[in-house]
């Protein structure tokens, strides 16, 4: 896990550049479908929710031009320009931030606490949230490989190439 003293990288520019000038709608069909083999290969994730799995949960990337609207229950993904939509918790910071808590990189009370995450509305929610993706230890990256079917074995390096390049947490800290 990288000190909590060092700088939270930001995402990309041309990353937040691209995907000003990208269409919604199709972005959110592959995020709900990722968010539903999530919830079928992770069952716990909605169990461990309890009452707030119901919530709706605005993550918000502020060095991205865009925030997704989470609901577990449903298993869907929306994704929406700024402002935030109407959610019960919105959790905003650093792409890198947000990746960084799935992925057991960096302690989300450290993020707090230095203002790199800020949460609003429901924190009951927001902390349920937290501890549902540290118990089912998620790997974003290897859930996508494992979507790309035949195509995974040539994706994992670009994945790996891709968090060297961008200093992005893309996959599971080693270790954790």
């Amino acid at each position: 896990m990288p000190p909590t003293s060092a700088p939270i990288p930001l995402a990309p520019r041309p990353l937040a550049l691209g995907l000003r000038a990208l269409p919604l709608f199709p972005m959110a069909a592959p995020l709900s479908l990722l968010m539903r083999r999530l919830i079928a290969a992770h069952p716990g994730l909605i169990t461990r929710l309890g009452a707030h799995g119901a919530c709706r949960f605005a993550i918000d990337p502020t060095d991205l031009p865009l925030v997704l609207l989470l609901q577990p229950k449903g298993a869907r993904i929306t994704v929406h320009r700024r402002p935030p939509p109407d959610a019960d918790t919105r959790i905003a910071g650093p792409l890198a931030a947000l990746l960084g808590l799935v992925h057991g990189t960096w302690d989300g009370d450290a993020l707090f606490f230095s203002r790199d995450l800020v949460i609003e509305g429901d924190t009951g929610a927001a902390l349920a949230l937290r501890n549902a993706i540290d118990d089912a230890e998620l790997d974003l990256a290897a859930e996508i490989a494992a979507l790309s079917g035949p195509m995974r074995g040539r994706l994992e390096p670009l994945i790996a190439l891709a968090e060297r390049v961008t200093h992005l947490p893309l996959r599971r800290a080693e270790g954790v």
